[in-house]
């Protein structure tokens, strides 16, 4: 059975394809006014700052939450949230009071929304689909997002050299929509106990990862890989100074890692994985490092694009693998706490990953940067056979199950 036969997954399905379209537009407006306007990788370094901060100070918060009250209101006024803040932007930029100091603290806003939307999103899928149906639903889920960013970044790069305020009007208007069809879902889950606040709860998440070797295997592997290896905030700079092209090129190398990430999430939607589910998890993070020194050394504008796909098509390999492990190895009481830790990981690895990035590209050079963080990378999948054998002879799924 198709999980797209589930009326309220195909409305959660097109949520996320309208706000991961609105990120990704945002996300490349953001990325070329803020370099036109001050020419400076630091600079895009510190707009991952911007969103890792709400991260780190409001993640763990938002998991207690995502256990204590309803995840479907939660994830309804966060997307209404982030169009807010994405709606100053196209106010500020139509009507020319645009500045660095205006994009920081309204992608300061726009993350602390993301805080409490990531893991209440995550932990309300479960409740969405049956059990058997979730590994195809974590698929098809990820799939959504690659189609926004093949989607964003193309239609983004087009109007925002036709108008740069349209961008983030549209943006604002998908969030809003995006909102609106998640209260359109119908839930099946019990109400949430409202047990009294405590540390032991709100920290109770962590401690559960830490006690389970498959989980914080996962986690920390993806961490590492992409605080090191990711290089996709240094976009701008391969667009503009080394290749020689516009918002347009941009968007095409942003959409890149989406094409092939696309590629691989549509079957795995179709055909779950079932055997050698570890030693594919290490293979294909040690794949992402080998295309990120590629990346790095390519000349050639349709390479770079070729080698971004691989990029892209290993990392979802690795993403589907690691949120079915979490999704399936954590009871529905605590999924809301587990999947904040988990957004809190792979969260301020993206953003910390990106900040960086440019700290390096400011001080090394960009291709450096870019070479050191492939390099690292591969160390890390090394490192994690040794730390974590057992995650590494993981055959199939249904092992790390809780009993």
């Amino acid at each position: 059975m198709s999980v797209f036969h589930n009326r309220s997954f195909v409305l959660f399905w097109l949520s996320r394809v309208c706000a991961s379209i609105a990120s990704q537009m945002q996300s490349l407006a953001v990325g070329w006014q803020i370099y036109d306007l001050t020419h400076s990788a630091f600079d895009l370094g510190l707009v991952g700052l911007m969103q890792f901060l709400p991260l780190v100070s409001l993640m763990l918060v938002a998991g207690h939450a995502a256990d204590r009250y309803n995840r479907q209101l939660i994830v309804q006024l966060s997307l209404a949230v982030g169009g807010a803040a994405v709606a100053v932007l196209a106010l500020a930029t139509a009507a020319g009071w645009i500045s660095r100091e205006l994009i920081l603290a309204v992608i300061l806003v726009f993350g602390c929304a993301q805080a409490f939307r990531q893991p209440t999103t995550s932990a309300l899928l479960p409740a969405i689909v049956p059990t058997a149906l979730l590994s195809r639903a974590v698929a098809a889920s990820s799939s959504s997002m690659q189609i926004a960013i093949i989607v964003g970044p193309a239609i983004g790069g087009v109007i925002y050299a036709l108008s740069p305020p349209l961008v983030y009007a549209l943006a604002a208007a998908l969030f809003l929509f995006a909102s609106l069809l998640i209260w359109l879902i119908e839930v099946s889950l019990d109400p949430p106990k409202r047990e009294p606040l405590t540390y032991q709860l709100v920290f109770a998440g962590i401690l559960y990862i830490w006690r389970n070797p498959f989980i914080l295997g996962a986690i920390t592997l993806d961490l590492f890989a992409v605080l090191l290896g990711g290089a996709t905030s240094l976009l701008p700079i391969f667009a503009r100074d080394i290749f020689n092209t516009g918002p347009q090129g941009l968007g095409l190398l942003q959409l890149s890692p989406a094409v092939g990430a696309l590629a691989v999430s549509l079957p795995l939607a179709r055909w779950p994985m079932r055997g050698r589910i570890g030693p594919m998890l290490f293979a294909t993070v040690a794949g992402f490092g080998f295309a990120t020194i590629a990346f790095a050394l390519s000349t050639s504008f349709p390479l770079t694009m070729l080698v971004l796909m691989v990029y892209g098509a290993t990392d979802m390999v690795s993403v589907v693998i690691r949120d079915t492990l979490i999704q399936v190895g954590t009871p529905d009481a605590m999924r809301g706490r587990v999947n904040a830790v988990h957004a809190l990981f792979t969260g301020t690895s993206n953003q910390l990953g990106q900040f960086r990035a440019g700290v390096m590209a400011a001080w090394l050079g960009t291709i450096p940067a870019v070479l050191v963080g492939g390099g690292a990378t591969v160390l890390v999948v090394l490192a994690g056979l040794r730390l974590f054998p057992g995650l590494a002879r993981v055959k199939s799924i249904e092992e790390v199950a809780p009993a």
